[in-house]
């Protein structure tokens, strides 16, 4: 067993045009003074970090690292959230996901994805610089719209749509696998990849990929009403990151699951800050220990009431506290009598 590495902090939520949250140094400081160990940062993010300039140069990685390292910070992961979500786009979607993509490639769909492929690969080759092992990102979505089967979804839909997301993903996880480095997909409402059996779904398509991999997130399992302890039971050995997020679901007799179209503040099911929500996070730390989980934990948040800061300042001390230093010896070693092949035939009846 191994101790999880932590506590770090994704940066996406926090990112703005604001000091110190428009460089990667000045949020390093802020979130270094917090009580961080580590920094999960979007690769698209050109405040923060040059994707390009990072597949290419391993100068400027060094220069990274060594400027988190003096702060006492690593990198936990490049996310590629928004890029693998352009990777596969349902044409309902186009407008909205524009934003995502650079300006040149805007109103052009096809051209909006081969950028996205390019932008995997690069986040790929930057990872392996950096010295990762893993990376955070989404799936993108062909099916989303159809998820519930009204009007009927026609027979094949669903599979033609996860043949074709395979198809799009197979070569993108083989270059992450020249790179020695795995995805993790975040399981998420809105992606193709949503739950279990999508992911094994979309896994049995790319042949067992090695490096097709899981970002576990609980917040999104309470929001489904998806056991989320038993799946770390089923799905541990693919589990690679971790976003430690709470939240809550409290069905009323008005709206369910699907929210009512309402805004977060009055949905049932609500992202929460850390300790605020429903999740087990005493049950997750020691099922992921129990499962060696070799990765960080890193605080995602999102909270329908609180603010950012105060979610952020609250966010280290939790996850230290939950952290399981995994011991190196079982506890009941000091009433053991040692090993003797002759002793166990003794007490088993067989021995002469």
């Amino acid at each position: 067993m191994r101790t999880i590495k932590g506590p770090a902090i994704f940066l996406a939520q926090f990112a703005g045009d604001e000091a110190p949250f428009n460089t990667l140094e000045s949020m390093a400081d802020w979130a270094a003074g917090l009580g961080y160990k580590g920094l999960q940062v979007p690769s698209g993010d050109a405040r923060l970090f040059d994707l390009e300039k990072a597949a290419e140069s391993q100068t400027y990685c060094d220069e990274v690292t060594g400027m988190l390292a003096d702060k006492g910070l690593c990198i936990t992961e490049l996310s590629t959230h928004l890029q693998g979500q352009l990777v596969a786009v349902h044409p309902a979607y186009d407008v909205q996901f524009d934003g995502f993509a650079a300006p040149h490639v805007r109103g052009n769909p096809k051209a909006r994805q081969a950028w996205a492929v390019e932008q995997m690969k690069l986040a790929a080759k930057a990872s392996r610089r950096l010295g990762l092992t893993a990376q955070a990102s989404f799936s993108g979505a062909l099916a989303w719209p159809y998820f519930y089967a009204w009007p009927q979804r026609p027979a094949g839909l669903v599979e033609d749509a996860f043949d074709e997301l395979a198809r799009r993903w197979k070569p993108i996880l083989d270059v992450f696998d020249e790179n020695g480095v795995d995805i993790g997909f975040e399981l998420h409402p809105g992606e193709d990849l949503h739950d279990g059996a999508t992911f094994e779904m979309f896994l049995d398509r790319v042949g067992n990929h090695p490096r097709a991999n899981i970002l576990y997130d609980p917040s999104h399992f309470v929001l489904q009403q998806l056991d989320y302890l038993a799946f770390l039971d089923i799905y541990h050995s693919r589990v690679k990151c971790f976003h430690v997020k709470d939240a809550e679901f409290r069905p009323n007799g008005r709206v369910g699951v699907y929210g009512g179209y309402q805004n977060w503040a009055d949905r049932p099911g609500r992202f929460r800050s850390l300790g605020d929500g429903q999740v087990d996070f005493g049950q997750i730390f020691s099922k992921l220990a129990q499962y060696d989980f070799a990765g960080w934990a890193v605080l995602e948040w999102e909270c329908a009431l609180k603010h950012p800061e105060q979610g952020a300042a609250e966010g280290a001390p939790f996850i230290e506290r939950h952290i399981i230093r995994v011991t190196d010896r079982a506890f009941d070693d000091f009433a053991g009598s040692g090993s003797d092949r002759m002793l166990n035939a003794h007490l088993m009846g067989i021995g002469e």
